[in-house]
């Protein structure tokens, strides 16, 4: 048959079923329509920063402040996320806002990878990327006021490999004295050449390149083309071995910082009071490197290195885990997180702090096993704002997952006080940009509402008053979906004995308006990690469903942060059998009030979400109309020997991690007992999978495994296939796409 014909023999099948799903489901089925809301949904863009500028004072005496952000949103025209920047100026009287307003449109930019003002506002240091002559080049600019001052081609000085711009390790400081900048990058590394590599006669001539030549030719080695290089896992693959790096900007001058353990990766670095040395987080590397990304469990601790002697000091204890360490603005102390090495990857942290002068270190807020009456349940982050102090430097802020909420928390360093600046609010999601002089800039949103800019002054130490936001960038709420946050008890029979008594959420988002005596389809979508949450945040996937007519629920299962320490230990030994039945539970309990189709439910899940939905289909089968599961995990026993968490593996099928332990027939037994494969026999469901070609967190083996089970037992089953995407999909050609066949997935399948 004629490939074309084909194809449209098939896409009117496709149109028919879904059309029959249209008289069934009411929901929006036509796929041009959905591409239509897709569209307009997704033009709302994301907040991902915001610099404050010094305060200046006008020449009628009035006070205001320059705000700079930049924001990001996906072009599905041109297939990418355009990050774009606004500026706005705020004036005010140290204490409220009097007047605030953008300053100019948006614009685009492009080729950035850092940028950072000087700490008086005079000049701004940029790491730029482009393309020249098709080589990829790396210049660091330096600007102040109209005129770019310094452009140092960082890729001819060939001192270091390329700067490092992830959040993980990468950075760009200013030293106090605005003469220095730190910034960290690869590792240079000598130049392999082969065995049989001859010098070609051209290139012995003598001239201005001879002595460049000379070194580069003294610098290869032969045999080292194909040795491996470890790097740091998922999203971090072109990481391996990081140097600190400071330019000075008087003489242009790079030099990589000499004193660095060699088993160590240094990282989020910034200087030391009084320009001395610099401080940075080291991570032990050996014997060899595990995933880092999402995991701030790595062995790792605080180090200075003295810029004079080259001598490196550890701060802080080789034995547990630290991140974003943030300097006071007194320079007296340095505020940073903490927890436990291996373990589940994300859990409570220990808020610590390292006094400069007294070269002591004290916990400000310790790990809450439970929440106590005042409702704080803990601190579950791996960064801290860019800024977080309050300018009296006796406090700092958090933006941390309280349940099922994201709250903005003050915590008093000298009482380990902690209070909640939005705990009273009704958005949802929380999320601190920078705070400056007590200025504070945020993001806000709710699954009904996109992120909006908003500012407001700190309260005074001692004061009761609630802090006046004032919105620089309003947001459009969407009034047609509605949302609220379900608590569930778990039966007694599924009761955790060595933990009890805990319970947990789920996030409801539903349409507003139901036309009397419509049930509505309900997707399940539970979160992966399975240590992470889902906060009442805007999620594109989930509005786009809503007002095509679905209702979403999002169960934040026993195991979840923001709900204590118990609730997160509660769940290693127990995947696959506790989140399992938590998530069915809350299903089964909602599906009890009547409001929906009990004959209509579907369940999609990505990572863990995507083990749990694979899980649910199997142990509950014919349950789930429709299934969805991206970049799942599907077997622990085969994923071990090819992730680059195998220590995920371990812990959360119940047992100790260590970098000796070597294949136990028992330990995989008990992996492939608790995996979804096991249960593969009894699925009936319809299985959608949407796989990540370069995933290195959950190699891509995994949904071909499961792929060909579903395929030997003839469970309708189909396979997207997303080159040049890792774990998250999250490029804005696999996410589209990924969201169109999902939808229309889960209508074809809901109503058969």
């Amino acid at each position: 048959m004629n490939r074309a014909l084909f194809a449209v023999r098939q896409f009117v099948s496709l149109r028919r079923s879904v059309s029959y799903s249209a008289a069934c489901c009411q929901v929006m089925t036509n796929p041009e329509e959905i591409a239509k809301l897709y569209r307009e949904l997704s033009l709302f863009p994301s907040l991902s920063r915001a610099d404050l500028g010094p305060v200046v004072t006008s020449q009628y005496g009035g006070k205001y402040s320059n705000i700079y952000t930049e924001w990001s949103q996906r072009d599905l025209e041109r297939n990418e996320n355009v990050k774009f920047c606004r500026q706005y100026i705020v004036f005010h009287d140290d204490k409220s806002v009097v007047f605030s307003g953008a300053s100019g449109n948006c614009t685009e930019i492009k080729g950035e990878l850092l940028s950072k003002d000087s700490p008086s506002g005079e000049m701004k240091a940029v790491v730029r990327e482009c393309t020249i002559k098709g080589e990829d080049k790396q210049f660091l600019e330096i600007w102040t006021k109209n005129i770019k001052i310094k452009s140092i081609n960082l890729t001819a000085l060939k001192k270091h490999g390329k700067v490092y711009e992830d959040e993980q390790f990468g950075c760009l400081v200013w030293s106090h004295s605005e003469t220095h900048l730190l910034y960290v990058a690869e590792r240079k590394r000598p130049k392999a050449e082969s065995f049989f590599q001859t010098e070609s006669p051209e290139l012995s001539s003598i001239g201005d390149e001879e002595e460049t030549m000379r070194v580069e030719k003294k610098e290869s080695v032969k045999g080292e083309q194909f040795v491996l290089h470890e790097d740091w896992g998922e999203a971090l693959v072109s990481k391996s071995c990081p140097v600190l790096c400071v330019l000075d900007i008087e003489g242009d001058n790079v030099s990589v910082l000499e004193g660095v353990p060699e088993n160590i990766s240094p990282g989020q670095a910034f200087w030391a009071p009084g320009d001395t040395g610099v401080v940075f987080v080291g991570w032990w590397h050996e014997p060899f490197r595990l995933g880092l990304k999402y995991c701030p469990n790595r062995r790792s601790s605080l180090f200075y290195v003295d810029l004079m002697g080259g001598k490196c000091e550890q701060l802080s204890s080789g034995t547990s885990a630290v991140c974003s360490p943030r300097l006071s603005p007194d320079q007296c102390r340095i505020a940073y997180l903490e927890c436990s090495v291996y373990g589940p990857h994300m859990q409570c942290s220990k808020l610590c702090m390292y006094d400069w002068y007294t070269k002591k270190t004290s916990v400000v807020v310790d790990v809450v096993k439970r929440p106590g009456e005042d409702g704080f349940t803990g601190i579950y982050n791996s960064q801290l704002s860019p800024q977080c102090w309050s300018a009296d430097s006796q406090r700092i802020v958090v933006a941390c997952p309280q349940r099922s909420r994201k709250d903005l928390l003050v915590v008093d360093i000298s009482t380990g006080s902690i209070t909640s600046l939005t705990s009273k609010s009704d958005v949802g999601n929380w999320c601190l940009l920078n705070i400056e002089r007590d200025l504070m800039v945020v993001s806000c949103s709710s699954p009904n509402c996109p992120p909006s800019l908003r500012v407001g002054f700190l309260p005074a130490r001692d004061s009761q008053e609630e802090v006046v936001w004032v919105t620089l960038e309003d947001s459009q709420t969407l009034p047609d979906i509605d949302w609220k946050i379900l608590t569930f008890t778990p039966p007694p029979e599924q009761d955790n004995s060595q933990y009890p008594g805990l319970d947990f959420e789920a996030l409801l988002i539903k349409p507003k308006e139901v036309k009397d005596g419509v049930k509505l389809p309900l997707i399940v979508t539970p979160h992966g990690g399975p240590h992470s949450v889902i906060v009442a945040d805007w999620l594109l996937s989930s509005a786009v469903l809503c007002r095509m007519g679905f209702a979403i629920l999002l169960v934040n299962y026993r195991g979840s942060l923001g709900y204590g320490q118990d609730s997160i230990l509660s769940l290693p030994g127990n995947v696959g059998t506790q989140d399992v039945k938590d998530v069915q539970f809350a299903v089964e309990s909602v599906l009890k009030g009547g409001e929906f189709d009990m004959k209509k439910v579907a369940v999609a899940g990505g990572s863990h979400g995507g083990f749990l939905a694979c899980h649910l289909i199997g142990q509950y089968p014919g349950f789930y109309k429709a299934c969805v599961a991206r970049n799942p995990v599907i077997n622990l026993a085969s994923m071990i020997g090819s992730t680059d968490i195998p220590d995920w593996c371990m812990v959360e099928a119940g047992f100790d991690y260590s970098t000796d332990c070597l294949p136990d027939p028992a330990v995989w037994e008990q992996m492939l007992n608790k995996s979804p494969i096991k249960h593969v026999t009894q699925v009936q469901t319809p299985v959608l999978l949407t796989i990540g070609e370069d995933d290195k967190r959950v190699p891509n083996k995994q949904g071909i495994e499961y792929y060909r089970a579903l395929k030997a037992k003839q469970v309708p089953v189909r396979l997207l296939w997303y080159p040049g995407n890792n774990h998250a999909l999250s490029k804005v050609d696999a996410e589209s796409d990924g969201f169109m066949n999902i939808a229309l997935w889960i209508i074809q399948h809901m109503c058969q």
